[in-house]
């Protein structure tokens, strides 16, 4: 019998012999491609969520360039009204960690600029003039409506920055009271004013009527933002959907009361020695 040579039967090979080493080689990129991108991702949101600096935003002559110059050199120097934004970084004691300060430009034509710092702020500071503010409510509270919506309008899974109102210049306020806390009047002004003023643009709205906005003449707008929960039917700060609102009375000279006097900006320094 004639012995034939056998013909070895095709084996299946493994899958990964089958693939091309560029093959590989490209897909390892992209593996490695997509990791990097989660963890840049990942990482923004923690540290939008977290915030890590302070935002001053305000109609103009408000105080903000005066404010920024004091809480950066700890000292005050000559300001004019600013056509572009101050930003520095605050040094601090250790542990304390630096952070970041922001001066918007109050210029109706600029001031939405402070949207884009929204994000990664830890509080906005909006200062008011509370020796003005009974004679331009109604502009302090537009620019104030704006800063409120945007504050809510921040994705559900971010942090809301915590909003300060600055009754600023409190030192210029006067009264016929020989002992009064200058402190608590300018805050009660600005409050009582601000409240009238929001909510009237609020019961404009409410009224399919729209409220004025600085943007351009006779221009108006419809914007959220000041929804309240609550009993009372009218707008009050306490009752204010977008989350706690905190008033400080400041100034940047000393203040003086019935009883002694005190560094005009201790009260915003603690919060921020605490805060920040």
């Amino acid at each position: 019998m004639t012995q034939t040579d056998a013909t070895p039967e095709p084996s299946a090979l493994p899958m990964t012999q089958t693939l091309s080493s560029q093959t590989l080689i490209l897909a390892s990129l992209l593996a490695a491609v997509l990791v990097v991108a989660l963890l840049v991702l990942f990482t923004r949101r923690k540290s939008q969520s977290r915030g890590n600096s302070l935002v001053l935003v305000g109609v103009p002559d408000s105080g903000k360039t005066a404010l920024f110059t004091s809480l950066v050199y700890n000292q005050t120097v000559p300001t004019h009204t600013s056509l572009q934004t101050n930003s520095s970084i605050v040094p601090r004691s250790a542990p304390k960690q630096p952070f970041g300060l922001i001066d918007i430009p109050g210029h109706p034509r600029i001031r939405e600029q402070f949207k884009e710092f929204v994000p990664d702020a830890k509080a906005l500071v909006f200062v008011v003039d509370a020796n003005t503010v009974s004679r331009n409510g109604s502009v302090v509270a537009e620019h104030l409506h704006s800063v409120m919506n945007a504050i809510v309008s921040l994705p559900p899974s971010h942090t809301l920055p915590t909003l300060i109102v600055l009754a600023h210049k409190a030192d210029l306020v006067r009264t016929a009271s020989t002992s009064f806390d200058p402190i608590s009047f300018a805050v009660n002004r600005v409050q009582t004013v601000l409240e009238r003023e929001l909510e009237k643009r609020r019961a404009s709205q409410s009224g399919g009527m729209g409220v004025e906005s600085m943007g351009g003449e006779d221009e108006k707008t419809d914007i959220g933002g000041l929804e309240c929960s609550g009993p009372d039917s009218t707008f009050k700060f306490e009752n204010w959907d977008g989350g706690e609102v905190l008033f400080i009375g400041t100034s940047i000279k000393e203040l003086k009361t019935s009883q002694d006097s005190k560094d005009g900006l201790f009260a915003l320094q603690d919060w921020i020695e605490e805060n920040m």
